[in-house]
């Protein structure tokens, strides 16, 4: 971290604030939530329950802070560190893709020039700010996150970050029952477009009519990544940028991924970085945990693990990439609910289960009370519904070797279990 004097940090006032040993009337060179890992000259900051382990950062010999306002004084002390540091700041908002259009651009981005990403999903109040804590003095683009669950949300995250290019993966129906339309949707996340200074840089999805209203600034750049310019060749991608033709060999053979990627290679382009040189950056790309996860079975089957969330927009992508991948193997979709809908959930179900049976997924189990409508016909025998996880193991019957299995929804519904279940039915199957 750029070290920041302890005194500025004290003028502060952001609550009770105690110098570790090695600390007091020096700086501090490490913001840190986790008592585990602090050391001397850094400042655990007490998250929630972390009230209970300032002893032990103190014992480490680190300076601690018991906020009065967790977010408020996270957003003080990144907004401290982040005036320190002459980085261009990417924010990556949008309702679909975030994570790995983030995890995409840092890894670009990190082969020509000193780079720090956020971590898997850091993308709220607490989140954001310890990314933006970590930038070191070396550091030339700090590439962060912005989740939106509310109105509001997002242009107070852009007052701690600071962007100065937003990319927006995608426009679409999530957290309806906070902001009610997707109309409304889109007025939060172009919160971080509004937020950007003059000569600032907007990279937009090309087809997305419902932000087009929140793209009348005359005073930045709006750079559009069109979808149709991703074709699959061969193992690699090809990608259209503004005239301009690139083929990179990337970590994965998702479609949606490879659209994220045309996205970080927009913004990738406007921080002026070489795209003679994108495949250095290619080859180092990898994303967070449960996100489109490809795991070969035994027996010859598949599984893409992307349980991690899950909305509209991503479970058509990720339906449509396993009819893609699997190729003659039976396609098994593993499904739980959909979450933070509103009243419009039943209906986004619902199409979610006719898509299923337009393009002919053989297998379909449902977890949760809200997937029910993924099943519209109960009498067949290659449809299950089941009320949790906990149920999965009497219906794991179903699969067969060589399968093509997706596993994804909602964070809450918690499947990322099944596939580990999944592998090591595999296994049985292969030794016997």
């Amino acid at each position: 971290m750029i070290p920041v004097d302890w005194h500025e940090i004290e003028a502060l006032g952001l609550g009770k604030l105690v110098p570790g040993a090695s600390v007091a009337g020096t700086s501090v060179v490490g913001i840190k939530a986790d008592s585990r890992v602090v050391g001397p000259g850094d400042l655990f900051v007490a998250l929630n329950t972390g009230v209970a382990h300032v002893a032990d950062a103190a014992s480490r010999g680190a300076a601690t802070l018991v906020p009065d306002n967790q977010e408020a004084a996270l957003a003080a002390l990144a907004s401290l560190v982040g005036s320190k540091s002459d980085a261009r700041v990417v924010a990556v908002v949008g309702s679909a893709g975030k994570t790995s259009t983030k995890d995409i651009l840092g890894a670009l981005c990190q082969a020509q020039t000193p780079t720090i990403w956020a971590d898997a999903s850091q993308n709220n109040e607490i989140g954001l700010p310890l990314t933006v804590c970590r930038l070191e003095p070396e550091t030339r683009v700090l590439v962060t996150e912005m989740g939106m669950r509310g109105l509001g949300q997002i242009a107070a995250l852009c007052e701690t970050a600071r962007p100065d290019i937003v990319i927006v993966t995608s426009i679409g129906p999530e957290h309806l029952e906070l902001v009610g339309t997707v109309e409304r949707v889109a007025e939060a996340n172009a919160e971080a477009i509004v937020a950007l200074p003059p000569d600032g840089i907007a990279v937009v999805p090309a087809d997305c009519p419902v932000l087009e209203p929140h793209l009348g600034r005359t005073d930045i750049q709006i750079r559009r990544f069109d979808r149709t310019q991703v074709e699959a060749v061969g193992d690699d991608w090809r990608f259209g940028l503004g005239g301009r033709e690139l083929t990179l060999t990337l970590p994965f053979r998702a479609r949606h991924m490879a659209e994220n990627t045309l996205a970080a290679l927009v913004a990738y382009d406007a921080l002026g970085l070489s795209l003679d040189r994108a495949q250095e950056g290619a080859d180092g790309i990898r994303l967070s945990r449960w996100r489109g996860e490809e795991m070969q079975l035994a027996g010859g089957g598949l599984i893409v693990n992307d349980a991690y969330n899950a909305n509209p927009i991503s479970m058509r992508a990720a339906i449509l990439d396993l009819v893609e991948r699997a190729g003659k193997r039976r396609r098994v979709a593993i499904l739980g609910e959909m979450a933070e809908l509103g009243e419009a959930a039943p209906r986004y179900h619902d199409d979610v289960g006719l898509l299923l049976d337009e393009v002919g997924i053989e297998v379909v189990v449902a977890i949760g009370e809200g997937a029910r409508p993924y099943i519209r016909d109960t009498e067949a025998p290659d449809r299950e519904w089941i009320a949790n996880v906990a149920c999965f193991e009497s219906i794991a019957g179903l699969l067969r070797p060589g399968d093509a299995v997706l596993v994804k929804a909602s964070r809450a519904v918690g499947l990322e279990g099944i596939p580990a279940s999944i592998e090591k039915q595999a296994r049985a199957w292969s030794e016997s």
